[in-house]
């Protein structure tokens, strides 16, 4: 019998780590080729890694909700043969021994030019006002990885006084306490990463959508069971519209960089409730689909990340997010942005209340839009006039049913 070591391979996202979500074999246990082996999560997406070869699974690295370097030992395993089977090396990936360089070699290779750092590391870094530079990094070739950015934190929390401290009840009976990791943790990441970097800017404004239902009823009446409009589809193609007269709000913002990328093409992304949490997958090329595909597409896409099926390319890439909570949608919220995009638009509850229209007391079917923009790159000014075209097009619904 031979050995063979399976290292954590790159799955083509270009970062240095993944967080192990799910073992699906253990010690001990015979697994066959292209078994599925470990779910890992990187910022991207979660992949699924099978088994690279047949054998016993002599030992694994990593619980569930631990994260590994790219290139580092995962599994060895036990294989028919008479010798031990080489290490495969990984590309683009150094070796493992990279990682136990002395401190002093990791600084020297990083003075003379940036950091190595994922994206993700960088933009945590940066929220916690840690300078890379100074980090010697314990990665493959000194990058800097999450572990690092740990270890200084907790540094400082031992420095720090016991009072600033967070302090949990003392467990009780019938309590349970439930270990935060995989995709629940990347969204707590995400969202603590996205309230502290970003100044967010909301913005509240009411819409009379009587005429938009009233449109919307006869589409629907129509059209008879071969589909259904939401007044999401409505919703995306305002701002495919309203766009075009604000591209400053179609972008994506890289304060690492200092750069403002803007988008011709509406990328956009539709946050969905699921069991494992929210995600957001993306109408790509909204602005060349008419309101009818613009609904098939959105149930096609919540229906796959409810289900758990979604594609990478259908979770990456979004321009500009829309939230809606349907029939919960409350009054007005103040929703989070997603990062790297600069504006996040959500649509309310649809209520009857009375307004007044020409002197008379009339009761309209009113929602309110709540949005939320990066302050840094979208003015106040900015917003209220890119939400000002939305609601004038929400208004007047016949020129949202065709395409751009």
């Amino acid at each position: 019998m031979g050995r063979f070591v399976f290292k954590l391979p790159d799955v083509g996202e270009g970062t240095a780590e993944a967080e192990i979500v799910k073992w699906h074999a253990g010690v001990g246990d015979e697994v066959r080729e292209e078994q599925p082996l470990v779910d890992i999560m990187t910022d991207k997406a979660t992949v699924e890694v099978a088994s690279p070869v047949s054998g016993r699974i002599v030992s694994r690295q990593g619980e569930e909700g631990t994260k590994a370097a790219v290139g580092s030992e995962l599994v060895v395993f036990e294989v028919a043969g008479g010798e031990a089977a080489p290490r495969p090396e990984m590309p683009n990936a150094a070796p493992a021994a990279a990682s136990a360089q002395p401190a002093s070699r990791a600084a020297t290779s990083k003075a003379g030019g940036k950091a190595l750092a994922s994206p993700a590391v960088r933009a945590r870094a940066g929220a916690l006002g840690i300078d890379l530079a100074a980090i010697a990094g314990t990665g493959p070739a000194a990058r800097v990885q999450h572990g690092d950015l740990d270890a200084i934190l907790l540094s400082r929390q031992a420095a720090a006084p016991a009072l600033a401290r967070p302090v949990m009840g003392a467990k009780e009976a019938g309590a349970e306490d439930i270990k935060i990791f995989g995709l629940r943790r990347r969204i707590a990441e995400r969202m603590q990463d996205a309230k502290r970097r970003i100044p967010h800017f909301a913005f509240v404004e009411e819409v009379d959508v009587t005429e938009l239902e009233a449109l919307r009823r006869d589409l629907n009446s129509a059209r008879g069971t071969r589909g259904h409009l939401t007044p999401l589809p409505f919703l995306i193609r305002a701002l495919i519209k309203s766009l075009a007269a604000h591209p400053g709000v179609n972008a994506h913002f890289d304060d690492a960089q200092g750069i403002v990328r803007r988008f011709k093409s509406v990328h956009a992304g539709i946050a969905t409730q699921t069991e494992r949490g929210l995600l957001v997958p993306v109408i790509h090329h909204a602005e060349a689909k008419d309101i009818w595909q613009l609904a098939a597409e959105i149930g096609r896409l919540s229906e796959a990340a409810r289900s758990g099926k979604s594609s990478r390319e259908e979770l990456t890439g979004s321009t500009i997010t829309v939230t809606s909570l349907g029939a919960l949608g409350g009054i007005a919220a103040t929703p989070i942005i997603n990062p790297p995009e600069v504006a996040i638009v959500g649509v309310n509850k649809i209520l009857e209340r009375p307004m007044v229209r020409d002197g008379a007391i009339v009761i309209r079917q009113m929602m309110n839009l709540s949005s939320s923009f990066d302050h840094r790159i979208v003015d106040g000014y900015e917003a209220a006039a890119f939400i000002k075209s939305v609601k004038d097009c929400l208004e007047a619904p016949a020129v949202l049913t065709g395409a751009r």
